[in-house]
Order: C-alpha cells, then structure tokens, then sequence
C-alpha cells in the first residue's frame, strides 16, 4: 500500500509565544487556516470547515481531536476528513514542533499517516498547501 507523509520546516522572525498563539487561539487561528472550534486541550474534539469538495470525497469538516499539547513546544492532533460525519476517508495526524532558533521561531508540521492512492493524492495538494499560500498566510499575519 502507498503510504506518505508530510514534513514542513517554516522560519519566522518572531518569538515562540507569538507564533503559538497563532497556532493554538481559535480565532487567530481562522485567521490563516480554517473556522474551526479548537481548544488547546487534551481530549477536545474539533473541527475545521471549509468548502467542500464533493469528487475528492470531502464534506468541508476536518475532524479533530487533540492529543497532546506541550506549551510552547508541541501540539498534536488527529486531522480526519470524508464524505459525510462518521465516514472517514483520510486519518492523519498533524503535529506541530515549534522552538526558538535562530532569534526567531522554526516551526516543523509533520502531517503523517496518508494511506492509499487516493490519499497519496491529497497528500500531494495539501503539501502544496501548506508549503504556498497556508504559509504565505501565516507569515503575513505574523508580520503585521
């Protein structure tokens, strides 16, 4: 079976503390990636939403659950999606590294778990995504 994983470094020129708080604060967080109902907290259900994509077999909703949340320095969480609640074709984990390098903050997003061809696919889109105009989009915020 295909299998990928996804593995992102990004640099900013900002402290930690400000780089979390875009990745842990619900509405910072809407502001560069998706609506969504995060909490930083072990054992929280989420979602993101987004436009749905019918013919990829995707509803719009990112079902999540944290995992773990070490402040400052991790944040892990499941990243599940499908054509309808419940019905779930991708299952992914995302995590979240952040530490101080450099004078400023080196952020490493490993999404892991893409399984299968049509997963192998999406891998390759979200992978764009993230490395283009997801991080585009941050670092602007950031830069503000």
């Amino acid at each position: 079976m295909i299998q990928r994983d996804i593995r992102i470094k990004w640099f900013f020129t900002h402290p930690p503390e400000k780089v979390w708080a875009y990745l842990t604060e619900a509405e910072l967080l809407e502001q560069w990636l998706m609506k969504n109902d995060f909490k930083p907290l072990v054992g929280h259900h989420f979602n993101f939403y987004t436009t749905p994509i019918p013919n990829m077999k995707f509803d719009g909703i990112v079902y999540c659950e944290v995992l773990e949340v070490i402040p400052m320095q991790k944040l892990i969480y499941t990243w599940r999606g499908g054509p309808a609640p419940g019905v779930v074709t991708l299952d992914t984990i995302l995590v979240w590294t952040v530490q101080t390098k450099n004078g400023g903050t080196e952020v490493l997003l490993e999404q892991k778990g893409f399984k299968g061809f049509n997963n192998y696919i999406a891998s390759l889109f979200m992978g764009s995504g993230w490395k283009g105009k997801i991080f585009k989009r941050l670092d602007a915020l950031l830069n503000d």
